[in-house]
């Protein structure tokens, strides 16, 4: 193929490329409610719209501490090493709170997740 047809080839994949990444990261709405699982087994259903405190045990032993304030969720405390799963913060929407060592997933309802 010739040199001008590569960059043709490029520049739409460069774009097609750009438009993906755009669509994945931007904001999404709110998720209403957030499904915590434990083991693989679902522990409980969360209205994101009332504040509440509760503790998740784990099958290994240890626990993790949720909490679901202003609208958010947020694992605050855990027993798990690497506490990565608390340092995800508060959120109301996108990717899935992930504890590994203690098996507990958060996982937002609604259609804010991309369907890949």
């Amino acid at each position: 193929m010739k040199t001008k047809t590569w960059m043709i080839l490029i520049a739409v994949l460069l774009a097609l490329c750009l438009g993906a990444s755009v669509y994945i990261l931007l904001p999404r709405e709110a998720a209403a409610f957030a499904e915590i699982s434990s083991g693989g087994t679902v522990v409980k259903t969360v209205d994101l719209g009332v504040d509440q405190n509760f503790t998740v045990p784990a099958e290994n032993g240890g626990e993790n501490t949720v909490t679901v304030q202003n609208g958010k969720i947020a694992v605050t405390a855990a027993t798990c090493p690497d506490h990565y799963c608390m340092a995800r913060g508060f959120c109301d929407s996108g990717t899935q709170i992930v504890c590994l060592p203690n098996k507990l997933i958060i996982r937002f309802l609604g259609d804010q997740e991309v369907d890949g």
